[in-house]
């Protein structure tokens, strides 16, 4: 099949390059547009009920309060008439903008609760309507307008509004400064890497034509469905890594058979796609299969990923396929053209440190895996500990705006404190309302319970809070529960789930809602889909491995090796993150594991060391068929990818460890956790785990029961 293939590509190749030029630039016209069909957000299971509690308060009670303005007294406090008149002036004007409701000023209600202890600030709260792209887009305009300073006070913002603003920013400056450095340095290395600029401009041409053809494919996605903005860098970071990875394996196989038989330009690229080729279609597959996993979860955040994972992959593996062979036959022996000045003697096909390690390892197999097996064990024991978190203003470094203001309120706002939102969907007798909230008030850690009649605290019933006649509706009822337990604490979570397991008034079903809620749901929306996810990953990578290896036990040991791999890893961001060691170096503040990103860490990182497992897979295999003993297959094999392996893996990881630089935690533990991974599945797994259980397992090692061998024979893709 591949051989037939590599005929066709060497019989065709100049048409098969003027083809894939035009795809090209039809793919860059549409791909133009995929900025503009993305969107922000996308963290929350929209069947939640936390999702539906917070859609409810949207369509009947005015919203929930996303936009804080602090406003300072520069002097004096700010009770003073002129700034008192002032503040009125902004929070009119906000009253009056069609996409801000809910608007409530402390210059208005006079609450204490709206006024700091030390009277030099106080508050104005609304809601900005709109899907969580439109509320950033809104809440940036309504931020120029209103939150300017004046004469004798400050404007200061806070609320999910102004927090998922200050984010993009810090995103789109840390993924600035990141590209910035990845790129050009990833460009020097790969002319190092290849050797000569001829050679180290393939995995470029295959880089661009994988992002562009991915926007173009996101555009038509994000026309239909919820994409997430920042699939945007997945599809960078994975364009150019991957397309590295291929054209290295690519062009380092042509180089070897062109040395074998120099005047043979046909036969090194038939011979190149019949190996190579294969391995880059289980290697795509693998990867597309773990990020398509991504599509077991309802957050579009996640399922972002998959999509522009799997189209990266896809499209990074047909391009390698089509351009690189093209491109190869058209080249020739020019393929070494621009060679640099102290690389003019080629190293050959194998590197001896790699063969040597091999060797030595599979000497003493348990002398050499078992340090090794206790190291990563260690820094996997992290994960005993591990808690999870959404992402909040914790996330942002400790100067940025949002995150002063959310810190102020806390400390200087006792009234202010966190709260969950209780909504009826239908009217509810005054009586039963107020027995219901009475009930509330007694459970452990709520410290008042607001609803549009009445304050209740411990059991007894005070007035209403200045602002809550719009906790009514004809539609149904609202309440506030206040709380002293820390938001995203465990008590906090613990409280959601007293609160809902609370009877609700008679008459009528509540829904509960609220940034604790919405965390509790989000993990419940991750942990209950994640056996499906972590089972379609084995499930497929099995499959693969078993059909690209005909043995039952391949799969086990590459399965077996990439989950202590990751683990691991996780272990590792775990204690960076959350138990905060290197806080003070990456300028972080220790808190939770983002959820989310853990998942889509996992996933990218497990996919791209099945790339790896089956570029040195595939040389084993290779060698054992021709006859060579498992330990020769293992050691020459290893020889022959290990150069290659390393390299693909450290012109990857670059890419990735770039996000270190960011100023928002989550890309931090995404980048260096991703990078951290690939770096130690391609040294320590590949180097030493995988020839010391290889040496082991013996002959094992290629194992399959008889039906499966059969289903092999039949069915497998193989190299002729």
């Amino acid at each position: 099949m591949f051989e037939r293939y590599g005929f066709f590509v060497v019989r065709r190749a100049r048409l098969l390059l003027i083809i894939s030029a035009v795809a090209f630039a039809a793919a860059a016209v549409i791909g133009m547009g995929a900025f503009g069909k993305l969107q922000n957000g996308g963290f929350a299971d929209p069947a939640a009920e936390s999702a539906r509690a917070q859609r409810l308060i949207e369509d009947n009670f005015g919203g929930v309060t996303n936009l804080v303005l602090l406003i300072r007294a520069t002097e004096g406090t700010v009770d003073d008439p002129a700034l008192a008149a002032a503040a009125t002036k902004i929070a009119t004007g906000l009253a009056g903008e069609p996409t801000v409701s809910d608007v409530v000023s402390y210059w208005q209600t006079r609450a204490p609760a709206m006024r700091s202890t030390d009277g030099r600030d106080a508050l104005i709260t609304a809601h900005v309507m709109g899907d969580d792209t439109t509320i950033v887009a809104n809440t940036e305009k309504l931020l120029d307008a209103y939150g300017t300073d004046g004469p004798g006070y400050t404007v200061h913002a806070a609320g999910n509004a102004a927090v998922n603003v200050d984010v993009r920013t810090e995103v789109g400056t840390s993924l600035a400064l990141a590209e910035g450095i990845a790129v050009p340095l990833t460009m020097l290395l790969l002319i190092v890497a290849f050797r000569s600029a001829i050679a180290a401009l393939l995995p470029l041409a295959i880089g661009g034509l994988a992002i562009i053809g991915t926007f173009a494919l996101l555009y038509v996605l994000g026309s239909v469905t919820h994409v997430s903005i920042f699939a945007i860098n997945l599809t960078t970071a994975m364009g150019l890594g991957l397309a590295i990875d291929y054209a290295l394996l690519l062009v380092s196989r042509f180089r070897e058979q062109l040395t074998a038989d120099p005047g043979d330009v046909t036969g090194a690229v038939v011979r190149t796609v019949t190996t190579a080729g294969r391995t880059i279609v289980f290697s795509a597959a693998a990867v597309a299969a773990a990020l398509a996993a991504l599509l077991v979860f309802p957050m579009f955040f996640l399922r972002s990923f998959a999509y522009a994972g799997v189209g990266v992959v896809i499209i990074s593996a047909v391009a390698a396929l089509v351009v690189v062979p093209a491109l190869l036959t058209v080249l020739g022996p020019r393929v070494n053209k621009g060679r640099l000045p102290w690389a003019r003697r080629d190293p050959g096909p194998s590197s001896r440190l790699w063969g040597r390690l091999a060797a030595a390892v599979m000497r003493r197999p348990a002398l050499a895996g078992l340090p090794v097996l206790a190291a990563l064990l260690v820094a996997a024991s992290p994960l005993l500990g591990v808690t999870f978190g959404s992402p909040d203003e914790g996330a942002l470094p400790p100067g940025s705006g949002s995150r002063v203001v959310a810190e102020t309120l806390r400390e200087s706002f006792p009234g202010n404190g966190n709260t969950l939102d209780v909504v009826t969907t239908g009217p509810v007798a005054e009586a039963a309302w107020a027995q219901y909230a009475t009930a509330l008030s007694r459970l452990p850690g709520v410290t008042g319970v607001q609803t549009a009649s009445a304050t209740f605290a411990d059991g007894g019933a005070g007035p209403a809070a200045p602002g809550a006649a719009n906790l009514a509706s004809a539609a149904g009822q609202r309440l506030r529960v206040l709380t002293s337990f820390a938001p995203q604490s465990d008590a906090a979570q613990d409280l959601v789930r007293d609160v809902r397991a609370l009877p609700g008034p008679a008459g009528a079903s509540q829904l509960v809602g609220g940034p604790d809620a919405q965390l509790v749901d989000s993990k419940a929306g991750i942990g209950g889909r994640l056996p499906w996810a972590l089972g379609l990953i084995v499930a497929t990578t099995f499959v693969l491995l078993f059909l690209f290896t005909g043995s039952v036990v391949q799969p086990l040991r590459a399965l077996v090796l990439g989950g202590l791999s990751m683990s691991a890893t996780l272990g590792v961001m775990t204690w960076i993150f959350q138990d905060g060691h290197l806080a003070s170096l990456l300028g972080f503040t220790p808190r939770p594991m983002d959820t989310s990103m853990t998942v889509l860490l996992f996933c990218i990182a497990f996919g791209l060391s099945m790339d790896y497992e089956l570029f040195l897979t595939s040389r084993i295999k290779e060698l054992h068929d021709q006859g060579a003993p498992t330990e020769t297959a293992v050691s020459e094999g290893l020889a022959r990818t290990g150069r290659i392996v390393t390299t693909a893996a450290g012109l990857l990881a670059v890419s990735f460890f770039a996000f270190g630089t960011s100023s928002v935690s989550f890309l931090q533990l995404f980048g260096l956790g991703t990078g951290l991974a690939i770096l130690l599945d391609a040294t320590v797994i590949r180097g030493v785990l995988v020839p010391a259980t290889m040496r082991l397992l013996g002959r094992t090692a290629w194992w399959a029961p008889r039906p499966l061998r059969r289903v092999y024979q039949r069915v497998a893709i193989s190299e002729a």
